[in-house]
């Protein structure tokens, strides 16, 4: 089968603050860029940012809006978690397992970055749970109070 990737383009404020959150605090590569726009491969996913000269609408808590990585490897999720703590980035939400001891249990974490995009990362317990698992309702957290961001640094 051929290769797919996934495209984001998303708003930001400037590029000097995005290149710092993405390249050099997530890890990813730096593609074309120019004063209003910038190319990067987060995970072999193609992300764009663009520039925009309105004020950005900051998002109350993790919904509606968010985007991310789910990792089949639950070793590829923690070497992400910490290099997150390694390069300092500030915690949307702190890292939590979710519904546990259900077949939905999954790790996860939210960031913000600097112009206020959320991004979620996570791993499933049980790899079914991605896609399937329709006989559970739940998607996302319930509580108000776990939309709140934490934004702080949390340690290993």
């Amino acid at each position: 089968m051929t290769k797919i990737l996934f495209h984001l383009a998303f708003p930001v404020k400037d590029i000097p603050s995005t290149k710092a959150f993405y390249i050099d605090g997530l890890g990813c590569l730096a593609g074309r860029s120019s004063s209003e726009s910038m190319i990067m491969s987060l995970y072999g996913h193609q992300l764009v940012a663009h520039v925009v000269e309105d004020t950005l609408d900051a998002q109350r808590g993790i919904y509606p809006r968010h985007f991310g990585l789910v990792f089949y490897s639950e070793n590829n999720w923690m070497a992400l978690l910490e290099k997150v703590h390694d390069k300092r980035l500030n915690f949307y939400q702190k890292p939590k397992v979710r519904f546990v001891d259900t077949p939905l249990e999954h790790r996860t974490f939210f960031l913000a970055d600097n112009s206020g995009n959320i991004l979620e990362f996570k791993h499933y317990k049980f790899e079914n749970a991605i896609f399937g698992e329709t006989d559970f309702h739940k998607v996302g957290d319930t509580d108000f109070a776990q939309q709140v961001p934490v934004v702080a640094q949390h340690s290993l």
